[in-house]
């Protein structure tokens, strides 16, 4: 590999290379000639064979001067069997202290190279994966090939939520489950990585972490990386995937990262001016076609509690339900601390979850959104001065709230009681024994 460039400047995990001629493409993967073998990865190509790098790793070893190579290559990650229960990097490397995967058996696939378009891809019979939590099956149906947001603030409980699906989903063989935690805790990496294998579930899933001590470069790719290899298994093994992401906020919170270092002017939400197309691209890669599905689970981070930001509101725009787990909620001992009047569907129709499931879903709504109005007025004049059928309704709804209370099976060894699970058969009978 002859040397083409030179390292013409460096601003933090910025690198410009000057390539004289034969310069390199967006996406490629170029390599400085010292001892680390430092990869830059192009950005951006400016006038003059000047060609803006990123540095990813956050090699403080390169300075100007230094020669760098081609290598003709995008960054590549391993795909096959043998990923399968591992932990890997977003540049495909392994975190779980094992061998690196045999490159020569399966090969390796780009991640940023788009698959091809379906061309014949027949819409299916919604199929629904029954979850075990009660408040999830009724309120947000778990339908394949969908999206599903777990949307909330800090500490509220959105990552226990996501390793309670993980555990009840994993368990009933539901495909195989991918994990990719971008911009989380440390903690619940290594957390997650226990109970799965405590569980013996690792031999089904695949997980990926850029965690909050990488560079804004991994963080921003991590993602992109884990669905490469989802659509891998999908598209050349035919499975059914199941792609869980924890946080897509620190996604764009990454891109948001990036797009300051290389000198972008925000939009007036305060965020990248291609929040727009970060988001859309990695959501329209999370997809489904003739040869497999990927159902996504994505959990998102609410700053200040703030539901309205425009990043959080960008997400959801792209998903089929979401699920909003509310602090006030989880101060009153509810767990899952689910609001059950911002929590929605777009699937919850008689098509999808049969007319039974629909009609209980509209009348429990309404005696919700009921109950809500009373509260205000039984502060000023108390509930005996109700009239009998809003008390009536009034105590349903506090018994339908009780009802979609549920303790979760990963807390069991942290709080000693037992983890609960329900068919969907069994949560449509017991509210029907409350409103009926």
């Amino acid at each position: 590999m002859n040397p083409s460039g030179l390292i013409s400047e460096i601003k933090d995990l910025i690198v410009f290379v000057s390539f004289d001629q034969d310069g390199p493409e967006i996406g490629e993967i170029v390599r400085v000639e010292n001892e680390a073998k430092t990869e830059l990865l192009v950005e951006r190509l400016d006038v003059h064979g000047q060609v803006l790098c990123l540095n990813v790793r956050s090699d403080r070893s390169i300075q100007r001067g230094m020669a760098v190579a081609r290598t003709h290559k995008g960054i590549e990650i391993p795909v096959g069997d043998d990923t399968i229960g591992r932990i890997f990097d977003a540049l495909g490397q392994p975190l779980d202290n094992l061998p690196q995967v045999d490159l020569q058996k399966y090969g390796t696939k780009d991640i940023l190279k788009l698959p091809g378009r379906s061309t014949n891809f027949e819409v299916q019979k919604p199929e629904i994966l029954e979850t075990g939590i009660k408040v999830i099956d009724f309120f947000t149906p778990f339908v394949k090939g969908r999206k599903i947001g777990i949307i909330g603030g800090a500490g509220v409980g959105k990552t226990v939520l996501t390793m309670e699906l993980i555990n009840n989903i994993a368990h009933g063989g539901h495909g195989l489950s991918f994990f990719a935690g971008i911009g989380e805790r440390i903690r619940e990496g290594h957390e997650l990585y226990d109970t799965l294998k405590e569980a013996d579930l690792l031999k089904n899933t695949c997980m990926f972490f850029g965690q909050m001590n990488e560079n804004p470069i991994q963080r921003a790719l991590v993602g992109v990386s884990a669905v490469a290899l989802a659509e891998y298994f999908r598209d050349e093994q035919g499975k059914d995937i199941l792609f869980f992401a924890d946080n897509m906020f620190r996604y764009v919170q990454a891109r948001n990262e990036l797009a300051t270092i290389l000198g972008q002017i925000p939009n007036e939400g305060g965020y990248e001016p291609t929040i727009f197309s970060d988001v859309k691209v990695l959501q329209d890669r999370l997809s489904s076609n003739e040869k497999g599905s990927i159902t996504s689970v994505q959990t998102i981070y609410v700053p200040a509690d703030d539901i309205s930001d425009p990043a959080v509101q960008m997400i959801q725009h792209e998903l089929d339900a979401i699920i909003v787990l509310s602090r006030s909620v989880a101060e009153q001992g509810i767990r899952p601390a689910v609001d059950l009047n911002r929590t929605s569907s777009s699937l919850l129709t008689p098509e999808v979850v049969g007319d039974r499931h629909y009609i209980l879903s509209v009348q429990v709504q309404a005696l919700l959104q009921k109950y809500e109005s009373l509260k205000s007025i039984i502060a000023i004049i108390g509930e005996n001065e109700l009239s009998p059928a809003d008390r009536s309704d009034y105590a349903k709804a506090k018994k339908l709230i009780t009802n979609f209370t549920q303790d979760m099976h990963v807390m069991e060894k942290h709080n000693g009681i037992p983890g609960q699970s329900f068919t969907r058969d069994q949560t449509l009978a017991s509210i029907e024994e409350i409103i009926v």
